[in-house]
Protein backbone atom coordinates (compact mmCIF):
# COMPACT_ATOMS: atom_id res chain seq x y z
CA UNK A 1 0.00 0.00 0.00
CA UNK A 2 2.85 2.28 0.69
CA UNK A 3 4.43 1.50 -2.60
CA UNK A 4 1.36 2.10 -4.56
CA UNK A 5 0.72 5.80 -2.48
CA UNK A 6 4.82 6.58 -3.34
CA UNK A 7 3.95 5.76 -7.25
CA UNK A 8 0.26 7.94 -7.36
CA UNK A 9 2.92 10.72 -5.73
CA UNK A 10 5.24 10.21 -8.27
CA UNK A 11 2.74 10.58 -11.42
CA UNK A 12 1.04 13.73 -9.65
CA UNK A 13 4.46 15.09 -9.36
CA UNK A 14 5.68 14.60 -13.15
CA UNK A 15 1.93 15.52 -14.39
CA UNK A 16 2.61 18.44 -12.26
CA UNK A 17 6.08 19.00 -14.23
CA UNK A 18 4.51 18.47 -17.41
CA UNK A 19 1.60 21.14 -16.61
CA UNK A 20 4.51 23.87 -15.71
CA UNK A 21 6.63 23.05 -18.66
CA UNK A 22 3.46 23.99 -21.06
CA UNK A 23 3.57 27.51 -22.78
CA UNK A 24 0.79 29.75 -21.98
CA UNK A 25 -1.52 31.81 -25.14
CA UNK A 26 -2.67 35.25 -24.72
CA UNK A 27 -4.50 37.40 -27.59
CA UNK A 28 -3.49 41.68 -28.54
CA UNK A 29 -6.68 42.98 -28.00
CA UNK A 30 -6.50 46.17 -30.53
CA UNK A 31 -9.36 48.47 -31.10
CA UNK A 32 -7.91 50.68 -34.19
CA UNK A 33 -11.88 49.95 -35.55
CA UNK A 34 -14.53 51.73 -35.11
CA UNK A 35 -17.37 48.54 -34.94
CA UNK A 36 -16.33 46.47 -32.43
CA UNK A 37 -18.14 45.16 -29.27
CA UNK A 38 -17.80 46.89 -25.99
CA UNK A 39 -15.45 46.14 -23.76
CA UNK A 40 -17.63 44.08 -21.43
CA UNK A 41 -18.77 41.73 -24.58
CA UNK A 42 -15.20 41.50 -25.11
CA UNK A 43 -14.72 40.05 -21.78
CA UNK A 44 -17.45 37.58 -22.09
CA UNK A 45 -16.05 36.52 -25.93
CA UNK A 46 -12.36 36.42 -24.14
CA UNK A 47 -13.60 34.29 -20.93
CA UNK A 48 -16.24 31.76 -23.29
CA UNK A 49 -12.68 31.14 -24.69
CA UNK A 50 -11.03 30.14 -22.23
CA UNK A 51 -8.42 33.08 -22.89
CA UNK A 52 -6.85 33.78 -19.84
CA UNK A 53 -3.74 36.49 -20.73
CA UNK A 54 -4.71 39.74 -22.92
CA UNK A 55 -2.56 42.61 -24.34
CA UNK A 56 -3.48 45.62 -24.95
CA UNK A 57 -2.08 48.94 -26.75
CA UNK A 58 -3.01 51.07 -23.87
CA UNK A 59 -4.67 51.56 -20.83
CA UNK A 60 -7.91 52.94 -21.67
CA UNK A 61 -10.30 52.98 -18.73
CA UNK A 62 -13.28 51.04 -19.98
CA UNK A 63 -11.46 47.99 -21.11
CA UNK A 64 -9.29 47.98 -17.93
CA UNK A 65 -12.53 48.15 -15.64
CA UNK A 66 -14.27 45.50 -18.04
CA UNK A 67 -11.48 43.31 -17.07
CA UNK A 68 -11.56 43.87 -13.48
CA UNK A 69 -12.21 40.37 -11.48
CA UNK A 70 -12.67 38.51 -14.76
CA UNK A 71 -9.36 36.69 -13.64
CA UNK A 72 -7.53 37.63 -16.90
CA UNK A 73 -4.21 38.79 -16.66
CA UNK A 74 -3.42 41.92 -18.95
CA UNK A 75 -0.50 43.78 -20.04
CA UNK A 76 -0.83 47.37 -20.61
CA UNK A 77 0.83 50.20 -22.81
CA UNK A 78 2.56 53.16 -22.23
CA UNK A 79 2.46 54.45 -25.79
CA UNK A 80 5.34 55.66 -27.99
CA UNK A 81 4.12 59.21 -28.06
CA UNK A 82 4.44 59.40 -24.30
CA UNK A 83 7.77 58.18 -23.58
CA UNK A 84 9.66 61.34 -24.21
CA UNK A 85 7.76 62.71 -21.66
CA UNK A 86 8.04 59.80 -19.46
CA UNK A 87 11.45 59.59 -19.62
CA UNK A 88 12.52 63.36 -19.01
CA UNK A 89 9.49 63.69 -15.65
CA UNK A 90 9.32 61.07 -12.86
CA UNK A 91 6.38 62.85 -11.67
CA UNK A 92 4.53 62.22 -14.90
CA UNK A 93 5.75 58.72 -14.86
CA UNK A 94 4.55 58.59 -10.88
CA UNK A 95 1.06 60.57 -12.18
CA UNK A 96 0.56 58.02 -15.22
CA UNK A 97 1.15 54.82 -12.59
CA UNK A 98 -1.69 56.05 -10.23
CA UNK A 99 -4.11 57.30 -12.91
CA UNK A 100 -2.99 53.46 -15.13
CA UNK A 101 -2.12 51.02 -12.81
CA UNK A 102 -2.57 51.76 -9.39
CA UNK A 103 -6.38 52.92 -9.62
CA UNK A 104 -7.28 49.48 -10.88
CA UNK A 105 -4.92 47.01 -9.48
CA UNK A 106 -5.45 44.61 -8.24
CA UNK A 107 -9.03 44.26 -9.08
CA UNK A 108 -7.41 44.59 -12.65
CA UNK A 109 -4.49 41.95 -12.85
CA UNK A 110 -2.44 43.96 -14.37
CA UNK A 111 1.24 41.85 -14.74
CA UNK A 112 3.20 44.04 -16.81
CA UNK A 113 3.64 47.71 -18.58
CA UNK A 114 4.99 47.38 -21.64
CA UNK A 115 6.93 50.50 -22.79
CA UNK A 116 6.16 51.74 -26.33
CA UNK A 117 5.73 49.02 -29.17
CA UNK A 118 8.82 47.91 -31.55
CA UNK A 119 10.52 51.32 -30.42
CA UNK A 120 13.23 49.07 -30.84
CA UNK A 121 13.38 47.66 -34.39
CA UNK A 122 15.56 48.18 -37.06
CA UNK A 123 16.44 51.34 -37.49
CA UNK A 124 17.36 54.19 -34.40
CA UNK A 125 14.71 56.59 -34.36
CA UNK A 126 14.40 60.38 -32.48
CA UNK A 127 12.13 57.92 -30.07
CA UNK A 128 14.72 55.10 -29.32
CA UNK A 129 16.98 57.09 -26.72
CA UNK A 130 13.49 57.76 -24.47
CA UNK A 131 12.44 54.05 -24.36
CA UNK A 132 15.17 52.71 -21.36
CA UNK A 133 14.88 55.96 -19.42
CA UNK A 134 11.25 55.28 -19.58
CA UNK A 135 10.95 52.06 -18.18
CA UNK A 136 13.24 53.56 -15.31
CA UNK A 137 10.66 55.99 -14.45
CA UNK A 138 8.02 53.73 -14.65
CA UNK A 139 9.92 51.06 -12.45
CA UNK A 140 10.70 53.64 -9.97
CA UNK A 141 6.85 54.53 -9.79
CA UNK A 142 5.80 51.00 -9.59
CA UNK A 143 8.58 50.99 -6.29
CA UNK A 144 6.99 54.02 -4.43
CA UNK A 145 3.76 52.33 -4.90
CA UNK A 146 5.08 49.04 -3.50
CA UNK A 147 3.76 47.16 -7.08
CA UNK A 148 7.15 46.07 -8.41
CA UNK A 149 7.45 42.77 -7.05
CA UNK A 150 4.30 42.41 -8.82
CA UNK A 151 3.97 44.06 -11.86
CA UNK A 152 7.06 43.59 -14.89
CA UNK A 153 8.11 46.63 -16.82
CA UNK A 154 9.92 45.72 -20.20
CA UNK A 155 9.35 46.80 -24.58
CA UNK A 156 8.17 44.87 -27.19
CA UNK A 157 11.34 44.82 -29.98
CA UNK A 158 10.71 44.00 -33.04
CA UNK A 159 12.35 41.26 -34.68
CA UNK A 160 14.30 43.43 -37.15
CA UNK A 161 16.44 44.89 -34.52
CA UNK A 162 18.48 41.47 -35.24
CA UNK A 163 21.27 41.87 -37.16
CA UNK A 164 21.59 38.98 -38.05
CA UNK A 165 18.75 35.92 -37.62
CA UNK A 166 20.18 32.69 -39.85
CA UNK A 167 20.93 30.52 -38.50
CA UNK A 168 19.10 31.04 -35.23
CA UNK A 169 22.75 30.40 -33.38
CA UNK A 170 24.20 32.80 -35.21
CA UNK A 171 21.62 35.75 -33.95
CA UNK A 172 22.34 39.17 -33.26
CA UNK A 173 21.44 42.50 -32.71
CA UNK A 174 22.58 45.23 -35.41
CA UNK A 175 25.67 46.39 -34.04
CA UNK A 176 24.46 50.47 -34.50
CA UNK A 177 21.95 49.71 -31.19
CA UNK A 178 23.73 47.47 -29.11
CA UNK A 179 25.85 50.28 -26.97
CA UNK A 180 23.36 52.80 -26.88
CA UNK A 181 19.95 50.69 -26.24
CA UNK A 182 20.24 46.99 -26.38
CA UNK A 183 22.57 46.52 -23.59
CA UNK A 184 21.21 49.37 -20.96
CA UNK A 185 17.85 48.01 -22.01
CA UNK A 186 19.02 43.87 -20.88
CA UNK A 187 20.29 45.09 -18.07
CA UNK A 188 17.58 46.97 -16.63
CA UNK A 189 15.57 43.65 -17.19
CA UNK A 190 18.22 41.64 -15.52
CA UNK A 191 17.87 44.00 -12.65
CA UNK A 192 14.30 44.02 -12.12
CA UNK A 193 13.60 40.21 -12.56
CA UNK A 194 11.64 41.30 -16.37
CA UNK A 195 11.86 40.07 -19.28
CA UNK A 196 12.26 40.79 -22.89
CA UNK A 197 8.87 41.02 -25.32
CA UNK A 198 9.50 39.95 -28.74
CA UNK A 199 7.03 40.60 -31.94
CA UNK A 200 7.99 37.43 -34.10
CA UNK A 201 5.77 37.67 -37.65
CA UNK A 202 7.25 34.41 -39.75
CA UNK A 203 4.73 35.48 -42.15
CA UNK A 204 6.61 38.49 -43.36
CA UNK A 205 9.76 36.30 -43.72
CA UNK A 206 7.63 34.23 -45.76
CA UNK A 207 6.14 36.71 -47.67
CA UNK A 208 9.39 38.56 -48.81
CA UNK A 209 11.47 34.58 -49.76
CA UNK A 210 8.70 32.45 -50.65
CA UNK A 211 10.73 30.73 -53.12
CA UNK A 212 13.31 29.88 -50.60
CA UNK A 213 11.37 29.18 -47.47
CA UNK A 214 8.51 26.36 -47.07
CA UNK A 215 5.65 27.13 -46.77
CA UNK A 216 4.76 24.21 -44.26
CA UNK A 217 8.10 25.38 -42.28
CA UNK A 218 6.35 29.04 -41.82
CA UNK A 219 3.27 27.25 -40.62
CA UNK A 220 4.10 24.37 -38.09
CA UNK A 221 2.87 21.57 -40.71
CA UNK A 222 5.10 17.89 -41.16
CA UNK A 223 8.32 18.72 -42.97
CA UNK A 224 11.85 17.50 -42.78
CA UNK A 225 12.79 20.62 -40.97
CA UNK A 226 15.80 22.70 -41.17
CA UNK A 227 19.48 21.84 -39.79
CA UNK A 228 21.08 24.64 -37.82
CA UNK A 229 24.89 24.55 -38.78
CA UNK A 230 25.81 26.43 -35.94
CA UNK A 231 24.86 24.04 -33.50
CA UNK A 232 23.19 20.94 -35.48
CA UNK A 233 20.00 21.68 -33.69
CA UNK A 234 17.07 20.77 -36.12
CA UNK A 235 14.10 23.18 -36.55
CA UNK A 236 10.71 22.11 -37.63
CA UNK A 237 9.46 25.80 -37.38
CA UNK A 238 10.68 29.60 -38.55
CA UNK A 239 9.09 30.41 -35.43
CA UNK A 240 10.96 28.96 -32.97
CA UNK A 241 14.00 29.17 -35.62
CA UNK A 242 12.96 33.12 -34.81
CA UNK A 243 12.42 33.01 -31.61
CA UNK A 244 16.24 31.23 -30.66
CA UNK A 245 17.74 33.99 -33.08
CA UNK A 246 16.70 36.18 -30.15
CA UNK A 247 17.86 34.19 -27.92
CA UNK A 248 21.34 33.91 -29.41
CA UNK A 249 21.59 37.36 -29.74
CA UNK A 250 21.14 38.11 -26.07
CA UNK A 251 23.64 34.57 -25.55
CA UNK A 252 25.95 36.98 -27.23
CA UNK A 253 26.01 39.66 -24.94
CA UNK A 254 25.95 37.54 -21.81
CA UNK A 255 22.59 37.80 -21.04
CA UNK A 256 21.58 34.14 -21.51
CA UNK A 257 20.03 34.27 -18.73
CA UNK A 258 17.11 36.36 -19.71
CA UNK A 259 13.49 34.89 -20.88
CA UNK A 260 11.21 36.27 -23.21
CA UNK A 261 7.35 36.69 -23.83
CA UNK A 262 6.02 37.04 -27.73
CA UNK A 263 4.11 39.96 -26.89
CA UNK A 264 2.74 39.29 -30.71
CA UNK A 265 2.58 36.87 -33.40
CA UNK A 266 0.35 36.07 -35.67
CA UNK A 267 -0.87 35.63 -39.90
CA UNK A 268 -3.21 37.49 -41.60
CA UNK A 269 -6.58 35.54 -43.36
CA UNK A 270 -6.65 37.73 -46.60
CA UNK A 271 -4.10 40.31 -48.13
CA UNK A 272 -3.06 42.47 -51.46
CA UNK A 273 -1.64 40.42 -54.00
CA UNK A 274 1.78 40.88 -53.44
CA UNK A 275 1.01 39.49 -50.00
CA UNK A 276 2.15 36.00 -50.68
CA UNK A 277 0.64 33.39 -48.05
CA UNK A 278 -1.67 35.80 -46.82
CA UNK A 279 -4.97 33.69 -46.61
CA UNK A 280 -7.72 32.28 -44.89
CA UNK A 281 -6.21 28.52 -44.42
CA UNK A 282 -2.74 29.69 -43.81
CA UNK A 283 -3.62 32.30 -40.84
CA UNK A 284 -5.88 29.14 -39.18
CA UNK A 285 -3.07 26.75 -40.19
CA UNK A 286 -0.65 29.34 -38.59
CA UNK A 287 -2.41 30.04 -35.61
CA UNK A 288 -3.62 26.60 -35.05
CA UNK A 289 -0.97 24.55 -34.89
CA UNK A 290 0.99 27.58 -32.82
CA UNK A 291 -1.94 26.88 -30.26
CA UNK A 292 -0.76 23.31 -29.68
CA UNK A 293 2.73 23.66 -30.36
CA UNK A 294 2.78 25.88 -27.29
CA UNK A 295 0.23 24.45 -25.15
CA UNK A 296 1.33 20.66 -25.42
CA UNK A 297 4.96 21.11 -26.12
CA UNK A 298 7.99 22.05 -24.52
CA UNK A 299 10.57 25.46 -25.12
CA UNK A 300 12.74 25.92 -28.62
CA UNK A 301 15.62 23.62 -29.56
CA UNK A 302 17.65 26.08 -27.97
CA UNK A 303 15.84 26.72 -24.41
CA UNK A 304 13.86 23.17 -24.16
CA UNK A 305 13.29 24.20 -20.41
CA UNK A 306 11.69 27.24 -20.77
CA UNK A 307 7.64 27.36 -21.75
CA UNK A 308 6.98 29.66 -24.98
CA UNK A 309 4.35 31.89 -23.89
CA UNK A 310 2.85 34.10 -27.03
CA UNK A 311 0.48 36.83 -27.52
CA UNK A 312 -1.41 36.15 -30.97
CA UNK A 313 -2.30 38.91 -32.82
CA UNK A 314 -4.93 39.84 -33.33
CA UNK A 315 -8.68 39.55 -30.88
CA UNK A 316 -10.66 41.20 -33.91
CA UNK A 317 -9.98 42.24 -37.63
CA UNK A 318 -9.26 46.52 -37.06
CA UNK A 319 -10.94 47.86 -40.23
CA UNK A 320 -9.33 51.38 -39.48
CA UNK A 321 -6.01 49.90 -39.50
CA UNK A 322 -3.59 51.83 -42.21
CA UNK A 323 -1.31 49.90 -44.60
CA UNK A 324 -1.83 46.87 -46.97
CA UNK A 325 -4.96 45.06 -47.01
CA UNK A 326 -3.53 42.32 -44.33
CA UNK A 327 -2.90 44.82 -41.28
CA UNK A 328 -6.66 44.25 -41.41
CA UNK A 329 -7.40 40.80 -41.67
CA UNK A 330 -5.30 39.72 -38.46
CA UNK A 331 -8.14 39.16 -36.70
CA UNK A 332 -9.56 35.53 -35.15
CA UNK A 333 -12.73 37.16 -34.65
CA UNK A 334 -14.71 39.50 -36.75
CA UNK A 335 -16.51 42.60 -34.82
CA UNK A 336 -19.84 40.95 -34.61
CA UNK A 337 -17.99 38.04 -32.71
CA UNK A 338 -18.21 35.24 -35.21
CA UNK A 339 -14.93 33.76 -35.76
CA UNK A 340 -12.84 34.42 -38.82
CA UNK A 341 -11.56 30.83 -39.05
CA UNK A 342 -12.16 27.90 -36.12
CA UNK A 343 -8.93 27.30 -34.06
CA UNK A 344 -8.67 26.51 -30.33
CA UNK A 345 -7.16 29.19 -28.01
CA UNK A 346 -6.64 27.64 -25.33
CA UNK A 347 -6.33 23.80 -23.47
CA UNK A 348 -10.10 23.82 -22.64
CA UNK A 349 -10.15 24.67 -26.43
CA UNK A 350 -8.06 21.65 -27.45
CA UNK A 351 -9.75 19.09 -25.13
CA UNK A 352 -12.89 20.08 -27.14
CA UNK A 353 -14.72 22.09 -24.13
CA UNK A 354 -14.43 25.52 -25.87
CA UNK A 355 -17.83 27.61 -26.24
CA UNK A 356 -18.98 28.61 -29.36
CA UNK A 357 -18.86 32.61 -29.36
CA UNK A 358 -22.45 34.55 -28.52
CA UNK A 359 -24.06 35.71 -32.08
CA UNK A 360 -24.87 39.03 -32.74
CA UNK A 361 -25.36 38.69 -36.25
CA UNK A 362 -28.97 40.48 -35.29
CA UNK A 363 -27.22 43.49 -33.90
CA UNK A 364 -25.08 44.01 -36.54
CA UNK A 365 -26.47 42.91 -40.22
CA UNK A 366 -29.43 44.58 -41.88
CA UNK A 367 -31.37 40.96 -41.16
CA UNK A 368 -34.14 40.64 -39.13
CA UNK A 369 -37.38 38.65 -39.37
CA UNK A 370 -35.78 35.98 -36.93
CA UNK A 371 -32.37 35.98 -39.14
CA UNK A 372 -29.51 34.80 -36.98
CA UNK A 373 -27.46 31.70 -35.77
CA UNK A 374 -28.58 29.21 -33.69
CA UNK A 375 -27.36 27.07 -30.93
CA UNK A 376 -24.16 25.34 -31.83
CA UNK A 377 -24.65 21.37 -33.88
CA UNK A 378 -22.18 19.21 -33.04
CA UNK A 379 -20.26 18.07 -36.41
CA UNK A 380 -22.00 20.08 -38.32
CA UNK A 381 -20.42 23.73 -39.93
CA UNK A 382 -21.99 26.23 -42.18
CA UNK A 383 -20.52 29.16 -44.11
CA UNK A 384 -21.81 32.08 -43.46
CA UNK A 385 -21.40 36.13 -45.30
CA UNK A 386 -19.70 39.01 -42.82
CA UNK A 387 -22.20 41.04 -41.76
CA UNK A 388 -18.92 43.59 -42.04
CA UNK A 389 -18.36 43.22 -45.59
CA UNK A 390 -18.38 45.56 -48.45
CA UNK A 391 -21.68 45.43 -50.13
CA UNK A 392 -19.48 45.34 -53.24
CA UNK A 393 -17.49 42.43 -52.19
CA UNK A 394 -20.96 40.74 -50.85
CA UNK A 395 -22.34 41.24 -54.18
CA UNK A 396 -19.30 39.60 -56.30
CA UNK A 397 -19.14 36.95 -53.65
CA UNK A 398 -22.47 36.36 -54.39
CA UNK A 399 -22.52 36.14 -58.13
CA UNK A 400 -19.91 33.98 -58.01
CA UNK A 401 -21.53 31.35 -55.89
CA UNK A 402 -24.52 31.54 -57.80
CA UNK A 403 -22.79 31.61 -61.54
CA UNK A 404 -19.50 29.65 -61.40
CA UNK A 405 -19.82 28.43 -58.36
CA UNK A 406 -22.62 26.64 -59.00
CA UNK A 407 -24.28 26.83 -55.67
CA UNK A 408 -28.19 26.29 -55.65
CA UNK A 409 -29.62 29.43 -55.49
CA UNK A 410 -33.06 28.99 -56.68
CA UNK A 411 -34.61 29.34 -53.18
CA UNK A 412 -33.06 32.94 -52.60
CA UNK A 413 -35.07 33.88 -56.01
CA UNK A 414 -38.37 35.94 -55.63
CA UNK A 415 -40.91 33.53 -54.00
CA UNK A 416 -38.17 30.81 -53.43
CA UNK A 417 -38.13 29.21 -49.85
CA UNK A 418 -35.64 31.65 -48.68
CA UNK A 419 -35.84 34.92 -50.27
CA UNK A 420 -37.04 36.68 -47.35
CA UNK A 421 -35.22 37.88 -45.36
CA UNK A 422 -34.31 40.26 -48.45
CA UNK A 423 -30.75 41.44 -47.24
CA UNK A 424 -27.53 41.05 -49.52
CA UNK A 425 -25.90 39.29 -46.50
CA UNK A 426 -28.40 36.82 -46.18
CA UNK A 427 -28.87 35.85 -49.70
CA UNK A 428 -25.04 35.70 -50.04
CA UNK A 429 -24.90 33.73 -46.62
CA UNK A 430 -27.47 31.00 -48.42
CA UNK A 431 -25.36 30.90 -51.63
CA UNK A 432 -21.75 30.96 -49.86
CA UNK A 433 -23.10 27.84 -47.09
CA UNK A 434 -24.48 25.98 -50.88
CA UNK A 435 -21.19 26.33 -52.61
CA UNK A 436 -19.43 25.10 -49.06
CA UNK A 437 -21.41 22.67 -48.91
CA UNK A 438 -21.41 21.29 -52.72
CA UNK A 439 -17.46 21.81 -52.51
CA UNK A 440 -18.01 19.10 -48.83
CA UNK A 441 -16.93 21.72 -46.60
CA UNK A 442 -13.06 21.52 -47.69
CA UNK A 443 -10.57 23.86 -46.47
CA UNK A 444 -10.37 27.15 -48.04
CA UNK A 445 -14.05 26.78 -49.69
CA UNK A 446 -15.70 29.22 -47.16
CA UNK A 447 -13.56 32.40 -48.20
CA UNK A 448 -15.20 34.51 -50.56
CA UNK A 449 -12.35 37.19 -50.68
CA UNK A 450 -12.19 37.28 -46.68
CA UNK A 451 -16.65 38.25 -46.96
CA UNK A 452 -17.62 34.54 -45.43
CA UNK A 453 -16.53 32.60 -42.28
CA UNK A 454 -17.61 28.86 -40.62
CA UNK A 455 -19.96 28.79 -37.86
CA UNK A 456 -20.81 26.10 -35.54
CA UNK A 457 -24.16 27.77 -34.87
CA UNK A 458 -27.12 26.61 -37.30
CA UNK A 459 -28.14 29.45 -39.26
CA UNK A 460 -31.94 30.89 -38.84
CA UNK A 461 -33.45 33.29 -41.36
CA UNK A 462 -37.11 33.09 -40.69
CA UNK A 463 -38.44 29.47 -42.67
CA UNK A 464 -35.51 28.88 -44.40
CA UNK A 465 -33.03 26.06 -43.70
CA UNK A 466 -29.97 26.15 -44.90
CA UNK A 467 -28.24 22.54 -46.10
CA UNK A 468 -25.78 21.00 -44.51
CA UNK A 469 -24.66 18.67 -47.36
CA UNK A 470 -25.96 17.56 -50.69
Amino acid sequence: MASLSFFSFLILFLSAIAVSDAGSVGINYGRVADNLPPPDKVVQLLKSQGVAKVKIFDSDSAVLTALANSGISVVVCLPNEQLASAANDQSFSDGWVQANIAKYYPATKIEAIAIGNEVIAENITDTTKFVVPAMKTIQASLVKLKLDSNIKVSTPVAISCLGNSYPASAGSFKPDQVQSTIIPMLDFLRKTGSYLMVNVYPFFAYKDNSKTISLDYSLFKDNPGVVDSGNGLRYKSLFEAQVDAVYAAMSALTYDDLKLVVTETGWPSAGDAGEVGASQDNAAAYNGNLVRRVLTGNGTPLRPNDPLNVYIFALFNENQKPGPTSERNYGLFYPNEQRVYNIPLSQKGLNGNQSPPASNVNQTAPVNNGGGVSKATSGQTWCMASPNAEAEELQEGLDYACGEGGADCGPIQPNGACYNPNSLVAHASYAYNSYYQKKARVSGSCFFSGTAYVSTQRPSFGNCQFPTGY
